[in-house]
């Protein structure tokens, strides 16, 4: 929906609340017209139920928004009396629909000094845990977001196994597109196994200013752009479904280009402008190694202790072995293990074409290891518009910058000629920024080598804070704890230092003065 479409929605909201509630506000000592003026009618009702002003922005917070309307539809119902749980059951199945009839059909009293006290502790269970979800669904959506690392594409910076906080405000938190979703968790119910959300409608797009810029080589969790789902397995109908931007799975990369940028990758390493970059030094470029064997056994345990190689992820037979993900001081030192012969990089030549390669039209000589040079697309910016450029920006224009955006764009090719819904261009303004996202995992990493660029509007967050990490590939729980990683910085230089003794010492000091106030207050 467009802002347009969006207030003409919020008008006709107001007509509905108005003739709904009119003669309730009279009755609360009120006037008609107070019913009818947006905003002021809210602040008022809040005045008639009993309950404290800021509850109006609750109403106008996205997500917040679905579960506060029922509850301020129960507590005007018991404003006036009816408090049974029949009359609570009608209210909401009728979605605030009874209020038109205790309105119009029932000869109610206003209650000016309704207890507030939950009367069953049910009632009371069931306050402490509706507020304790707003509260949660506020940090979740606009502070600070859990996060698991499913993959290990950003080793050995992030690792499998991996729990993150991420930052929702230091890009600027943006504000839910979904108008109508459950709330904490993604797109799908757990246990009940089905969508977590409506479609439609859907709020425009907007985010609230951040304190930073996205920098080039900064760790982004953001939606995965492409992202569709063919047959969410709970629905078993084997069709493709949409997904809204703000259901998209997440994807967590290093961002290597940034817009306006040039970039190609060269061998495997990303080039700005035709200089090679420089990564923070935490970051670990890691690629596939192949070589042969001098025909013995490996320990797989040893070498994962030893030069971190998963073993899921290492073969070998009597000849030769292969490997994924190691960095080049540990080929280095891999190459001299009494059963190696010999290692060398798995690097695809310059020139061989990958057809699952961006822009996937087998037409470019691209590979993961050698691709570009491309643009990166900046706001505002305009580029030449040939068949070239066709196959790089068609799913910006049409998608990102079309049916995203509630605009039925369509590019195609007539000759040589490039044609925007029929009509002929030789360029194109971009309307937003993008980025250009890659594991350190050069060779185990599904990025924007497969599926190109990565709108502004798909931004989630930053990796902030590691809480916990689990390693599977250890033996024993103890050892499967990576007490290192605890509590440690995701950014930063230097090896990364663990604050869980001090985190420790804050929650035994914080239990300690708690117990000393309650015997304090207790005597």
């Amino acid at each position: 929906m467009t802002l347009t479409q969006w207030f003409i929605f919020f008008l006709i909201l107001q007509v509905i609340h108005f003739l709904g509630t009119w003669k309730l506000y009279i009755k609360a000592g009120r006037k008609a017209w107070e019913a009818i003026i947006p905003v002021y009618n809210a602040v008022i009702l809040m005045k008639i139920i009993n309950r404290p002003w800021w509850w109006v922005i609750l109403l106008f917070v996205p997500v917040i928004n679905v579960i506060m309307i029922p509850v301020i539809w129960v507590e005007t119902i018991r404003s006036f009396g009816k408090n049974t749980t029949t009359d609570t059951i009608l209210v909401l199945v009728t979605l605030g629909l009874y209020i038109y009839y205790i309105n119009y059909m029932l000869d109610v009293t206003y209650i000016e000094d309704r207890s507030l006290k939950p009367r069953t502790s049910a009632g009371e269970w069931t306050s402490s845990i509706l507020f304790a979800v707003v509260a949660a669904t506020i940090v979740h959506t606009y502070f600070m977001q859990p996060y698991t690392i499913p993959t290990g594409s950003l080793e050995r910076t992030l690792l499998v196994g991996d729990f993150l906080f991420v930052s929702k405000f230091h890009y600027g938190a943006r504000t839910p597109m979904t108008a109508v979703s459950f709330p904490m968790v993604h797109d799908t119910i757990p246990k009940l196994g089905v969508k977590s959300y409506l479609e439609k409608p859907q709020y425009p797009y907007f985010r609230i200013p951040g304190f930073q810029k996205i920098k080039r080589n900064d760790i982004v969790v953001f939606s995965w752009p492409v992202d569709t789902v063919n047959a969410f397995q709970q629905w078993g109908d084997g069709k493709y479904h949409y997904k809204p931007i703000d259901k998209k799975s997440n994807y967590v990369k290093r961002c290597v280009g940034v817009p306006g940028d040039s970039l190609s990758v060269v061998d495997g390493y990303v080039y700005i402008d035709g200089k090679q970059t420089e990564l923070p030094d935490r970051a670990q470029i890691q690629f596939s190694y192949i070589g042969t064997t001098k025909g013995s056994n490996f320990n797989l345990q040893n070498l994962y202790k030893r030069y971190h190689i998963k073993p899921n992820e290492f073969g070998y037979n009597n000849t030769q072995f292969s490997s994924a993900g190691m960095t080049s001081e540990a080929a280095s030192q891999f190459k001299n293990h009494p059963n190696v012969a010999s290692i060398t990089r798995n690097i695809t030549p310059k020139g061989v074409k990958d057809p699952n390669i961006f822009p996937n039209n087998n037409k470019l000589p691209w590979n993961n290891d050698n691709f570009g040079a491309i643009y990166i697309p900046e706001a505002g910016k305009t580029v030449k518009m040939d068949l070239k450029s066709f196959s790089l920006y068609r799913r910006i224009i049409e998608v990102y910058e079309g049916s995203e955006m509630g605009i039925d764009n369509k590019l195609t090719v007539n000759g040589t000629q490039v044609l925007l819904n029929g009509s002929p261009i030789d360029s194109y303004t971009f309307k937003q920024d993008y980025y250009w996202m890659m594991g350190d995992n050069r060779h185990n990493s599904e990025d924007s080598r497969a599926w190109g660029y990565v709108p502004a509007n798909h931004i989630v967050g930053k990796p902030v804070f590691v809480w916990f990490s689990f390693d599977t590939n250890a033996k024993g729980l103890f050892n499967k704890i990576r007490w290192e990683r605890m509590f440690t910085t995701v950014g930063g230089n230097g090896e990364p230092t663990s604050y869980f003794r001090y985190f420790l010492i804050l929650l035994v000091g914080w239990i300690i003065f708690n117990q000393y106030r309650k015997r304090k207050k207790a005597a």
